[in-house]
């Protein structure tokens, strides 16, 4: 009798409990949105099934001994993990519309306003709501968030703020796949019609003397004036690089598909890990969703309205709507602004538009993670 008793209570029935099913559910939902709405199925897949396998009892898959605990203090805690997915995005970056319109890039940097505004808002709740302790690295950890960035998130997290870095690192990455939806409602509400039929003129084409020295040019300029924001530029960079130069195509199909692959099977069964209900269903945790979907929507605003302000100041008008691209999800968010302009005007593609602001707000979410490991 005492066998069948202990073997009772080892099963997963007996020892689930609440927060465990609850975590189960989101696992599952996460999945679903992945495989039937399509939202961002490479990043959502892993993380769901990862939060699934976490709340499974008894196993610890996700403890120090478990298998994605072990991935995680290997990849995720060090920051490996963030700067190898930078190599792989810098593989698979064109900076060509970039360089074509170079003011594109303010509108990069006017979607970092979502990340600072985020760290005074972090700061703000911990005087205002009891049981919130947020200190100044902590809010500059869940500032960063703003940039829907989820590698430069996780990277500064384990940097400033470990204890938190798992519910950072699903919050950024969640608002990287739910750009569909958190995007479009904020882009129509601060433009016009008119203004979303506007059509860009061809870019002008960049030459590969130009591509070639831009990454080298970035991460010198990056050297001299903020040294701390060198591992995640220069890595971005030297994928660039090995992209642009044409003579190391080994490396670069091997950055840009299956290192980054295999980084992102890891790096989201790792994050998801951390949908552990322990882990993720505290105060805290609910505090730094709605500060990163905060940090997120002042991030697209601003995009946009600097591009109706350089509209006003400027003849060549450009639309506004690749403003919201000027946060980190890439190619998302240019994704995104070339579906809600074609909505409008089914012959104004805009991908390549969008896709200059979209690579300059990377480069703007390495800057001020440099900026906050510096000042904090």
């Amino acid at each position: 009798m005492n066998t069948f008793v202990e073997l009772w209570q080892s099963t997963g029935i007996y020892n689930m409990t609440g927060g465990h099913a609850i975590m189960t559910v989101v696992g599952i939902l996460l999945i679903y949105l992945a495989i039937a709405k399509k939202f961002e199925p490479l990043l959502l897949i892993p993380i769901g099934f990862g939060g699934i396998l976490a709340n499974v009892p008894v196993a610890g898959i996700s403890g120090p001994e478990g298998f994605l605990g072990m991935i995680y203090m290997v990849g995720v805690a060090t920051g490996v993990f963030p700067l190898l997915i930078f190599i792989g995005v810098g593989a698979m970056t064109d900076f060509g519309p970039l360089l074509a319109n170079p003011k594109t890039a303010l509108l990069g940097a006017a979607a970092q306003f979502g990340i600072f505004a985020t760290v005074i808002g972090a700061l703000m709740l911990t005087a205002i709501v009891p049981g919130v302790e947020f200190s100044l690295r902590d809010a500059a950890a869940v500032g960063i968030i703003g940039g829907a960035d989820g590698p430069t998130a996780i990277f500064i997290a384990s940097r400033l703020s470990p204890d938190l870095l798992g519910a950072i690192a699903v919050a950024a990455y969640s608002y990287m796949a739910l750009v569909p939806l958190i995007q479009p409602p904020i882009m129509r509400l601060l433009t016009s019609p008119q203004e979303r039929k506007i059509e860009m003129k061809q870019l002008r084409p960049v030459s590969r003397y130009e591509r070639i020295v831009f990454p080298i040019s970035a991460i010198l300029l990056c050297a001299l004036m903020l040294p701390d924001a060198t591992p995640l530029v220069g890595a971005f960079m030297f994928g660039n690089l090995v992209r642009e130069c044409g003579v190391v195509e080994r490396l670069h199909k091997c950055s840009q598909n299956e290192l980054i692959n295999i980084v992102t099977i890891l790096l989201g069964l790792t994050v998801g890990s951390r949908l552990e209900a322990s882990l993720f269903l505290r105060l805290e945790t609910i505090g730094i969703l709605l500060l990163g979907l905060v940090a997120f929507a002042i991030g697209t605003a601003a995009g946009v309205i600097l591009a109706k302000i350089l509209n006003a100041l400027t003849k060549e008008h450009i639309n506004p709507l690749i403003g919201a691209a000027g946060v980190s999800a890439v190619p998302m968010a240019a994704r995104v602004v070339n579906r809600v302009g074609l909505e409008e005007n089914p012959h104004n593609y805009m991908l390549m538009h969008a896709m200059g602001p979209n690579v300059a707000g990377v480069i703007g979410s390495a800057v001020a993670a440099g900026v906050f490991l510096t000042i904090t």
